[in-house]
């Protein structure tokens, strides 16, 4: 919240409202005439609604940013906050299949109206594409072999619940190693379902568009890719290369940072361990 460095008067967007937690705490901090525009692509963060006149939800996902908010009237906002990744109410809801606590079906969608799902990707995508799911989307070393052993299994008969999953792939999963390991290949099936890192590239590439100048953004990410992404794009307002510079050296980029990023106190960690590897990145728009 600090780091939105919130104006009173100001407009502001929470692309992320899940259960509604930052959106309450910015609405607490906005005057009457400051306004608070918020997105979320699941349908159960709607119950989830603020009741003020001062707020707006949209059922809709953060890539459409800049498409919605003029919709709505607003060309320029004051700051864009983003809590990237599965919500707390995703994980908890095992039907969802996004926790490795849980049994559910093999779903992992963020939008359930969206036609591909888990299922479809272990189902039916060829061993090449799996192999390349896992290796670069969950960084595991046996991608290959995990890929191969799916495929084989699933001829006998589908896998259509994360327990299934499991059981297909329990030869790589040694005691001391068996969450982290399931906790990458999740991640990886799920960013492939909702194409996360397209849509973050998408939303952050926006946020140039429709901050003012000064505004602020700030973003939450939890793991490296995402992370990566978010701080090459404030440091070169860039994913890949380097900045053009002038004749005189200098480069033009969108941001400029706002202090180091900013992680969980081990304190924090012990309330909230979902929290554990969390980072926070502000950038300021010049």
């Amino acid at each position: 919240m600090d780091g939105l460095n919130i104006k009173p008067d100001g407009v502001y967007v929470d692309v992320t409202f899940g259960g509604g937690g930052h959106s309450r705490e910015i609405l607490s901090r906005l005057g009457p005439e400051g306004r608070l525009i918020a997105f979320d692509q699941d349908e159960d963060a709607l119950q989830n609604k603020i009741n003020d006149d001062r707020f707006l939800l949209l059922n809709q996902n953060f890539r459409y940013l800049r498409r919605f908010l003029r919709f709505h009237g607003h060309t320029e906002v004051d700051g864009i906050l983003a809590d990237l990744g599965v919500s707390s109410h995703q994980f908890d809801e095992a039907s969802r299949g996004f926790s490795i606590r849980f049994d559910g079906k093999l779903d992992m969608r963020m939008d359930t109206s969206r036609s591909l799902s888990a299922y479809e990707v272990v189902n039916t995508y060829e061993e090449k594409q799996l192999a390349s799911i896992f290796r670069l989307y969950g960084e595991l070393r046996q991608a290959p072999a995990m890929a191969r052993t799916i495929v084989s299994k699933r001829k006998e008969s589908p896998i259509e619940t994360t327990e299934q999953l499991k059981d297909v792939l329990q030869r790589f999963l040694p005691p001391h190693r068996k969450n982290k390991i399931l906790a990458q290949l999740y991640q990886a099936i799920r960013i492939e379902v909702n194409e996360e890192l397209e849509v973050l590239k998408a939303f952050l590439m926006q946020t140039t568009q429709v901050l003012c100048k000064g505004g602020r953004l700030s973003v939450i990410s939890y793991h490296s890719l995402e992370d990566r992404l978010v701080k090459r794009y404030m440091r070169d307002g860039l994913f890949e290369g380097q900045p053009e510079r002038d004749i005189y050296g200098r480069v033009d980029v969108p941001f400029k940072r706002v202090g180091r990023f900013i992680t969980p106190s081990k304190e924090e960690i012990k309330e909230n361990n979902r929290a554990r590897s969390a980072i926070l990145r502000i950038a300021e728009k010049l």
